[in-house]
């Protein structure tokens, strides 16, 4: 997330909480794609993680990203912790460890994302290389330990990091040493939203295997093929992973408010002052239990916009829904990854077919696959078959919805050409994962130092 909220109209009813994520319904028409993806920044001599200050630091790239765009620097506690251009058009921020992050505007084909895309990679070289960085794109940090890793300063991060050893035993990997890529798309309906809640909720799984892209923790094999999905198996389950209650045939918007309001909270901003409330709930906040513990300690919109965007279920509800499956990956997996839920998500027929797919998979069904994919990627079993075949049957769903958008570009292709990288992993039967081990093991002569060279930005 780019800038956390200040909104301050007063929190009257629950029925505002579900008016606001109902307040997302969009025509067809305005539907976008908003495409994010993280990396790792390090120095081309040494391979050593970059820290925030310093002449060579995530500082300076930040302020030299401000002189290329112009965009307006975000500030906390008199830091620099990212940018965002002035009308809303994208935005870049840090996650907890230096991990560069760009929110990219919402856009209306897979074509311009990878322009867009291109583009920041292509600014962000302009400023990084005199600095002698680089950018790594995997799902996990190959080489650094936890206390190696950097720390940016950003007042919700501190407040997390305290937080996260009391709740889950992996929180800190996921918030220092993991990087992703996700999509965020529209739904023109609750029920529209439902078939897309529950169709991504359990395709998300596959994405995982299909994206598995983080063999390497501490300069070594870890023995998983996706490190960042295991990590998600356990880092908060009060706020994350599969929500059962979104297989009911009737889930809505209620429903995730009703659960939404019994998660702890992380942080109240007041004044532009970050507040420690880990300890309460939001819905015991709307019921007076910060009145007399922090100024102004009643709720607001704003409150409720933040409270959402510290939740990290698969898929994730705010007024638009967000693929949080996959690993972060190189230059194509950016424009693969929408390309893969666009396909399956915007076209009718291809909902259709997909909600056709998984109409038998139940909630446990799911779970079983989202706790074997870390380690076992599209060699997982599922329904007596394996992830391969499934995702040989997925593509082509998502392959006929791109067909059927019929967004082209000025050489007249269609977005369908974005979905290649995944059709080369489910021929070849072997993830990202699977192929880097397996130079690990042979042409790198058992050093992961070759990754940043061969998977750098």
């Amino acid at each position: 997330m780019a800038r956390d909220t200040t909104d301050f109209r007063p929190i009257e009813n629950m029925d505002e909480l579900v008016s606001y994520l109902a307040a997302g319904n969009k025509p067809r028409d305005q539907w976008r794609i908003g495409t994010e993806h993280e990396k790792f920044p390090f120095y081309v001599d040494g391979h050593a993680p970059v820290p925030y200050g310093g002449e060579r630091g995530i500082k300076a790239l930040l302020e030299g990203m401000q002189r290329v765009l112009g965009w307006e620097p975000i500030i906390d506690a008199g830091h620099i912790i990212g940018l965002v251009e002035p009308t809303g058009q994208g935005a870049i921020s840090l996650e907890p460890g230096g991990q560069f992050e760009l929110s990219g505007a919402p856009v209306e084909t897979i074509h311009q994302t990878c322009r867009e895309g291109n583009a920041h990679l292509a600014q962000l070289r302009e400023i990084a290389e005199p600095l002698g960085i680089r950018f790594l794109g995997l799902g996990g940090s190959p080489k650094w330990t936890l206390a190696e890793t950097p720390r940016m300063p950003k007042s919700r991060y501190d407040i997390m990091t305290a937080y996260m050893p009391k709740v889950g035993t992996h929180g800190l990997d996921m918030m220092y040493r993991t990087c992703t890529i996700q999509v965020n798309l529209d739904f023109e309906s609750e029920a529209d939203m439902r078939r897309k809640m529950q169709v991504s909720l359990k395709l998300q799984p596959l994405s995982t295997a299909l994206f598995a892209n983080s063999p390497f923790t501490e300069g070594r094999p870890n023995g998983l093929q996706s490190w960042r999905g295991e990590n998600w198996r356990d880092t908060d389950n009060q706020r994350a992973g599969l929500l059962d209650f979104c297989f009911s045939p009737d889930f809505g918007f209620a429903d995730y408010v009703d659960w939404a309001l019994d998660v702890p909270m992380y942080f109240l901003i007041r004044e532009g002052r970050y507040f420690d409330v880990t300890h309460v709930t939001f819905r015991q906040f709307m019921d007076g239990a910060l009145r007399n513990e922090v100024p102004d300690g009643l709720p607001t919109m704003g409150d409720w916009a933040n409270h959402l965007s510290t939740l990290f279920p698969d898929v994730r509800l705010k007024r638009f829904l967000e693929m949080r499956g996959a690993d972060g990956g190189p230059w194509r997996r950016i424009c693969a990854l929408p390309a893969f839920w666009v396909g399956l998500l915007y076209d009718q027929a291809a909902l259709d077919a997909a909600e056709t797919l998984t109409k038998d998979w139940t909630y446990a069904d799911v779970a079983a696959m989202r706790d074997a994919v870390p380690a076992h990627g599209l060699s997982t079993p599922f329904h007596n078959r394996t992830l391969r075949e499934v995702a040989r049957e997925v593509l082509e769903i998502s392959r006929t919805g791109l067909v059927n958008r019929g967004r082209k570009n000025r050489d007249g292709y269609d977005e369908t050409s974005f979905l290649a990288p995944l059709d080369e992993v489910v021929a070849r039967g072997t993830t990202s994962a699977e192929e880097m081990l397996r130079a690990y093991h042979t042409r790198w002569g058992g050093s992961i130092e070759p990754v940043f060279l061969e998977y750098a930005y």
